[in-house]
Formats: C-alpha cells, structure tokens, sequence
C-alpha cells in the first residue's frame, strides 16, 4: 500500500509516517524539506501552497492529511492529487462550539469556540470542502495529542517541573478535565479505518478524561516525583503558568471505543512521552512559564 502523509518531519504527521513505514507500507510524505527527514520515506519535497505538478502520475492508496487547516488547504491538495483510493484527515475537537452540551458528539452542530477562534472555524471549512470533494473521507476530530516526538510544551512542561523539584501551581483545585490521545493510538486508529471500512465518517477519539490534578501527578511519577500543589484561586489567567486554557470538554468516543477498545494507558504513554523528552529537549518550543511563576507566585507575600 503506498501512503502520503501530508507533513512527515514534526510530531503527529512524523510519528504517523514512521509508524505506517514500521509496519512496511510505502511511505510517501510531503514537505518543505526544512527539517531532518525519517529513514524509509520517500520525500515530495515542496510547499503544500505550490506543489507544482509533483504528485502527477502518482497513485496513492491512502492519503493522510495532517496539516490541513484550511478549506484552501483541502482543495490545493485535491486539485494536485492524481488518483487515490482513501483519504483521511486529521481535524479537532475545536470544531464544536464550547457550549454545547458535554460530551460532544459527532452529530453535534460545528461552530466557532470562542477558546480556539479562527482555529477552530478553519478547521470547519476544511471539513467541509473534503466532504464536498471527497465523500466518503473519513475525518478524525481528536483532542489534545501527546506522546514521543511532542514539540508542544505541554506535559513537558510538567516534566521539567518535576525535574526542578519544584511545587506544582495548580490552576483552583485542579478538578478540571482534559481529555488525550497518545499518536501511537491515532495512528493504529487509522489502520483500523482503513482496514474495516466503518460506514461513519468522522470519529471523535481520545481517552478516557482526566482531572489536571490527576495528570500532573501521573506526569510527574514519570519523572521519578511526587507533585506537592499550590492552589492559584485568584482571577489569574491560566494560560499564564499552565499550558491550557482554562476550558472544560469532553468527547464522546462510544465510536472509537467500538472499533477500538484497547488504548494506550496514560501512565504508558506519558512514561514513553518522558522518556523521549529527556533525550530529545531541543525539539520541544518551551514557553516561559517559569518566568511568570517566580515572579507571580514563588515570592508571592
């Protein structure tokens, strides 16, 4: 089976990419070449805006759309696709407005959030114009992704936390859920589309949700620690010192759970997240979370 995975060189397209290659498919990704590329892929190396008559005379038999986040994303790539059999595109729970009712459910009306903005409604005519072209696409609307190759610092973050041996300053009582999926179980949820052929289109995935106090301690047992918390109860914005916005949402994955009902437990994921971080710390974006502690809170009278 030849594969194109639109991206290949950062986090969830390179961690797809690499999986699909490990279990022997042909692997074609599409990138601008700017960053070192896995072994055992074949590079389409130019802009996704200008791709410039590079797929012509390819076949793929499944394309894998990571990176698309826009309508005009969707339709550069279709008009420059000669022929495939599957596409798959990777979307996420900003499509759907924060007041509905929780869980969300595939069914649910899209519509901007007002924690993910422009994000979020571009996410929405990307859905859209697949569907348009591409009926029997399937679309993936996952939560927050972690796992080996994250360059997002949000449990690394907690990590180096834990490694400075310093209290964790926990956003009011830390009863608020997240909600994850490791990029090891999005890839095998993908095979699995692709093998079983399931007549729904767009599957919400993600484990089962999680409190922020619960998290931070499972992060920090992964770095060899226990978390001792300091509340922050006051107006302060979270995003300050933390790395989510202070939003609540659960999916509902009754779907996913059916296809796929063995996942990845938390505490392994996070361990497996950990241990590549402390060989791979150049790779991730910190922020300066640290800064605004020490001068919001460790010398707080």
């Amino acid at each position: 089976m030849k594969i194109l995975v639109t991206g290949g060189t950062v986090f969830v397209s390179k961690y797809i990419a690499e999986y699909f290659s490990l279990k022997g498919f042909e692997v074609f990704v599409l990138n601008r070449n700017t960053k070192p590329q896995l072994p055992n892929v074949h590079l389409i190396e130019c802009n996704r805006k200008a791709i410039n008559g590079k797929l012509k005379g390819l076949h793929f038999d499944t394309v894998i759309d990571v990176n698309a986040y826009t309508g005009e994303d969707i339709n550069l790539l279709l008009d420059s696709l000669d022929s495939f059999d599957n596409y798959v595109m990777i979307s996420s729970s900003a499509v759907y407005p924060e007041t509905l009712d929780l869980p969300f459910k595939e069914s649910d009306k899209c519509g901007k959030n007002k924690f993910w903005g422009s994000y979020g409604i571009n996410k929405i005519a990307a859905e859209n114009a697949l569907f348009k072209r591409v009926p029997n696409a399937y679309i993936i609307r996952a939560p927050y992704l972690y796992g080996e190759y994250n360059n997002v610092y949000r449990e690394a973050f907690v990590f180096d936390c834990a490694e400075r041996n310093m209290p964790f300053y926990l956003p009011n009582d830390g009863s608020m859920l997240l909600q994850f999926f490791h990029v090891d179980d999005l890839s095998r949820f993908i095979e699995i589309l692709l093998n079983t052929k399931p007549k729904q289109q767009i599957f919400n995935v993600g484990n089962t949700p999680i409190t922020i106090k619960d998290w931070v301690t499972i992060c920090y047992k992964a770095a060899g620690k226990v978390p001792h918390f300091k509340n922050i109860c006051d107006d302060t914005e979270q995003r300050n010192y933390f790395p989510f916005y202070n939003y609540e949402y659960v999916l509902d994955i009754t779907a996913q759970n059916s296809l796929m009902p063995r996942l990845l437990p938390l505490q392994e994921g996070l361990q497996r997240a950990y241990n590549w971080y402390k060989q791979n710390r150049n790779e991730v974006k910190a922020k300066n979370y640290f800064d605004y502690i020490e001068n919001n809170f460790t010398h707080k009278k």
